[in-house]
């Protein structure tokens, strides 16, 4: 059997395919309904992100291959880039469901440690069990951000927006390091491996790209290295330096008004046409063409 090419699926076709008015432009949207989260048959690579608790019912879907079952209370962050498939919502399945834009999402974060507990999370365990305070908390966000989404009469609505999802995304970043310290004595020899690498790249990404780097680093060798990641995370030690790279990139383009020539140069790379052609393999648009979208 033929098997089934990976397509991508886009916000404003989600947007389209939504009943509901609480949305701001292609940016971000609001619903309460997962059983309608147009996830067609078949793999897709999102090209958004999403954030949603359920709040009632269930739901299944893989992300990237991996099977996920979600029930009430709990929240899962899906990243642009991961692979779904296979959604499936009972008919009762009931949440607070966030989607937004990759460009909303990188013009809210000003720096990339900001969020580097929630965006390891999302990428290496995009499911999240949330106790009773902790739903309510989300909750309460929700239901201020959903407000905030339907005041349209207010100027600053994308700005206020984009404030209360920023400050959310920290209370999330507070429960998963809250998780992180209560596993720490049941750390594997390869999770903490993994973590001292996320540290290290956190730190340093921006001048270092070579995997090599950082396993001298940690006194360990490139293939040790690339195994353990690779285990740990299901995703290579170069696919998480180019994240971090390209995140880099991304909001200095949009957050300062630095010349692509100097943001190469922050970035380490030889020249500006290196960089160009860097971003464009893993955005799939030049830098200038990026910044003026």
């Amino acid at each position: 059997m033929r098997k089934q090419p990976i397509q991508e699926t886009d916000i404003q076709a989600t947007k389209n395919r939504l009943s509901t008015t609480d949305f701001i432009a292609n940016d971000i949207i609001i619903s309460d309904s997962l059983d309608k989260l147009p996830l067609p048959d078949g793999p897709r690579r999102m090209t958004f992100i999403v954030v949603a608790m359920c709040t009632n019912g269930t739901v299944s879907m893989s992300i990237d291959t991996n099977n996920v079952q979600i029930q009430k209370g709990d929240l899962v962050i899906i990243s642009e880039r991961h692979v779904i498939d296979n959604y499936q919502a009972s008919a009762d399945a009931e949440g607070q469901l966030m989607i937004m834009s990759t460009r909303f999402f990188y013009d809210m974060v000003h720096d990339v440690s900001d969020l580097s507990s929630l965006f390891i999370l999302s990428k290496r365990q995009p499911l999240l069990s949330l106790d009773s305070r902790e739903s309510e908390i989300f909750a309460e966000y929700y239901a201020l951000l959903k407000r905030k989404v339907a005041d349209t009469e207010n100027t600053y609505r994308r700005s206020i927006v984009g404030a209360i999802i920023h400050t959310m995304f920290y209370e999330l970043c507070d429960v998963v390091a809250k998780r992180q310290q209560a596993a720490n004595c049941h750390n594997t020899r390869s999770s903490m491996v993994f973590t001292k690498f996320i540290s290290l790249l956190e730190i340093n990404h921006k001048r270092e790209r070579r995997v090599g780097w950082y396993a001298t680093q940690m006194c360990i060798t490139p293939k040790h290295l690339s195994e353990t990641v690779k285990a740990v995370s299901m995703r290579t030690s170069n696919e998480w330096i180019d994240s971090y790279v390209t995140l880099a990139a991304r909001l200095l383009l949009k957050n300062t008004t630095k010349s692509i020539k100097e943001i190469a140069t922050e970035l380490n790379f030889p020249n500006q046409s290196f960089l160009g052609k860097y971003f464009k393999e893993h955005v799939g648009m030049s830098p200038s063409q990026y910044r003026n979208s």
